[in-house]
């Protein structure tokens, strides 16, 4: 397992060692429930064990692992709660930021650019990375500092929560995210406030569907 991660390029770094621990997690190497050993990980990254330690705390203030005395460090597994409170916290911030780009940037280039790396994503991972690209776009276009922040703090979980999804389902996934999310973009091109809310919230409700097994799809 540990040699799948590559090592690391400044030794004794804790924020690199946390950037490859993270792409590990993201890019499927170490899934949802996967135990993080010290040991291990300092071997396969080329470091001591104490910037292990020091990325592993990082990586747990982003709530993407979990420390427990008794299970050593793991890569959180979402729980309905998890799911629920990240579903509504996000919805809230995603309201605000459409609201703001419809009135400062709904032909957002940045936002269409993320669209066009949708339409040209090779595999789930991928899709995913570009799905939170084109989030990133549209809260940078919101012009709201405060308001991009609160989104980076919970931007890791989101990437969990949608390969969470993805663990669950991807049938029709690559053909459908690209349109669902020029539909997005369009609506906020239109600068129809109501349509675009009301879209941003199905494309929203159809992943949470999915994850707590309402989707009859």
């Amino acid at each position: 397992m540990s040699a799948q991660v590559a090592p690391a390029r400044r030794r004794g770094l804790a924020d690199e060692v946390a950037d490859r621990i993270r792409d590990a997690i993201f890019d499927g190497t170490y899934a949802p429930g996967s135990q993080l050993r010290e040991v291990e990980l300092a071997e396969a990254l080329g470091v001591s064990r104490g910037p292990v330690r020091e990325a592993l705390l990082k990586l747990e203030r982003e709530g993407l692992v979990r420390g427990e005395w008794h299970r050593g460090t793991t890569v959180t597994s979402l729980s309905e709660v998890d799911v629920a409170e990240l579903d509504s916290l996000r919805a809230a911030l995603e309201q605000l930021a459409v609201g703001l780009v419809i009135d400062r940037a709904p032909g957002s280039a940045a936002v269409d650019a993320a669209v066009a790396r949708m339409e040209r994503a090779a595999d789930a991972h991928e899709m995913v990375r570009c799905d939170l690209a084109f989030h990133d776009a549209i809260y940078a276009a919101a012009g709201h500092r405060r308001l991009e922040e609160a989104w980076q703090a919970i931007r890791s979980q989101v990437h969990l929560f949608l390969l969470t999804r993805i663990g669950v389902e991807t049938d029709g996934y690559l053909a459908g995210i690209p349109a669902e999310h020029r539909q997005l973009a369009d609506a906020l091109r239109a600068g129809d406030r109501e349509a675009a809310l009301e879209l941003f919230a199905t494309h929203r409700q159809h992943a949470f569907d999915i994850l707590t097994g309402r989707s009859s799809g």
